[in-house]
């Protein structure tokens, strides 16, 4: 793969636009952060769940500050891994430019890397596959049961489904800005946001090859993104900066989801302590002179006692994590520039703190996380609660849609349901539904379904729920 190629500033649609003196000084990758942060899509993500669903903390992050910090991390590790290629002269074609293209796309990746997530958090990817795996084989179109209508791979995309393709269908269709190309990035961006580059009959989490985890696109995206994939030189394969992004998101939430789990009170300072000092008994003496977590906790919670301040154990907390971020930023740098062959051939397989000294310990927060805040019993409340709004509207809407936009009249609640989803969405399926066949139309209206609820905040899908069930 070559940079030249992988800095694609193609757009589905191509744009021409001027300033006052005729010329926009601005380059394409800078055009797509504006057209970001303009958007409905981006600022919805302040009512969408990080990790505590319907939580009414004001602390407690959402997928906007999230993804705010993302991008923020993202665009430091795209200026010093660029400044290493540079300073070393690891690729000869490598100048300033590309310095700058690369931060402004990861700037850019980072805010819409979670665009298509639903409400309630990863939760709410697993109530949807849930949902269809257990009543698409119930439902019947038109005498037959809808399982019987739709390929292998139509079904295996919502048995599978991931807001990491929903974020790649809403950018580049369901986004009306324009026309029914969505917000019309960069193919650059587009790519980088694609974590997996296959589709949902192709995963395999035992590859061994972190690019076949999940999928990356849906069959109604497919043609779309190996045309993408093809303009950047990456067909089949990961972009470059995927593996960035993916490292500043796993920077992001590995250290943010242990400061929220504190502050709520799942996690406290004595039980983080002790499990980095158990982390610190598996510690080789390399990696202790190089980063010891947990003696730098200690120091913090010193450093407060000498300061006299109040609430000593949340400034250590907060604090070591502050030095836990710095020390995976470089470790990210050092896991992509002491890869860069691999990784620009395309036969890289992990992520890029797999063969550093911060492999253990983002493992540990990471598995700290899940163990204080995901499996607490105030988070199970709020999943099965919020199961409860999501299988409802899938519930509904799903039967709704079945024979809308079929010679089949529906009855008219079935009416009244489709008239609430919102008419960008409809716009996008009869565009993208002409001249398809009934088997593929079926398909893509269950995708607007899909759509509608993935487009929900937390707050709306519980409002409507509330509403459509005549509650106060």
């Amino acid at each position: 793969m070559e940079w030249e190629t992988l800095l694609c500033a193609q757009r589905t649609r191509s744009t021409v636009a001027r300033n006052a003196t005729g010329k926009d000084s601005r380059s394409e990758f800078e055009k797509d952060y504006h057209r970001i942060i303009g958007s409905a899509s981006f600022r919805r993500l302040q009512d969408k769940t990080q990790v505590f669903p319907l939580d009414k903390s004001d602390f407690i992050r959402t997928r906007l500050t999230h993804s705010l910090e993302v991008s923020s991390i993202a665009h430091s590790l795209g200026q010093t891994i660029s400044q290493d290629i540079l300073q070393n002269r690891r690729d000869p074609q490598f100048d300033l430019q590309r310095k700058e293209d690369i931060c402004n796309i990861l700037q850019c990746a980072g805010l819409v890397h979670d665009i298509g997530n639903p409400p309630f958090g990863h939760f709410g990817e697993t109530a949807i596959q849930d949902w269809f795996r257990a009543n698409l084989p119930k439902l019947i179109y038109k005498g037959k049961p809808v399982t019987q209508w739709l390929s292998e791979q139509m079904l295996e995309d919502f048995y599978h489904f991931e807001g990491n393709a929903q974020a790649l269908r809403l950018l580049t269709k369901l986004h009306f800005l324009v026309d029914e190309n969505g917000m019309n990035l960069t193919y650059a961006l587009l790519n980088t946001i694609v974590k997996y580059p296959v589709p949902s009959t192709k995963i395999d989490k035992n590859s061994g090859d972190v690019k076949t985890k999940k999928m990356g696109f849906f069959l109604a995206e497919q043609e779309l993104y190996r045309r993408i994939a093809t303009e950047t030189g990456t067909l089949g394969m990961r972009h470059p900066l995927t593996f960035i992004l993916e490292a500043a998101d796993d920077i992001a939430y590995s250290t943010a989801d242990i400061e929220d789990a504190f502050k709520k009170g799942c996690i406290s300072y004595g039980e983080l302590l002790r499990l980095l000092e158990e982390y610190e008994q598996q510690m080789s003496l390399r990696e202790l002179d190089y980063f010891n977590p947990a003696q730098i906790l200690r120091d913090k919670y010193e450093s407060a006692r000498r300061r006299h301040i109040a609430d000593r154990e949340e400034y250590a907390v907060q604090n070591f994590l502050v030095r836990v971020q710095g020390f995976l930023i470089t470790c990210a740098t050092y896991g992509f520039t002491n890869n860069y062959r691999k990784i620009m051939e395309g036969s890289y397989r992990s992520d890029l703190f797999e063969h550093t000294y911060a492999k253990g310990l983002i493992r540990l927060l990471q598995d700290t996380a899940y163990r204080y805040a995901f499996t607490t019993m105030p988070i199970y409340k709020l999943e099965v609660a919020a199961n409860t709004v999501l299988d409802f509207h899938l519930s509904h809407f799903v039967n709704a849609i079945l024979y809308y936009d079929t010679e089949l009249q529906q009855n008219d609640v079935e009416q009244k349901l489709t008239t609430l989803i919102s008419e960008n969405y409809k716009q996008a399926y009869h565009a993208y539904a002409n001249g398809k066949s009934e088997e593929e139309r079926l398909y893509l209206r269950l995708m607007l379904v899909t759509d509608y609820v993935c487009g929900m905040t937390d707050s709306y899908a519980k409002r409507l729920y509330q509403e459509l069930n005549g509650i106060d």
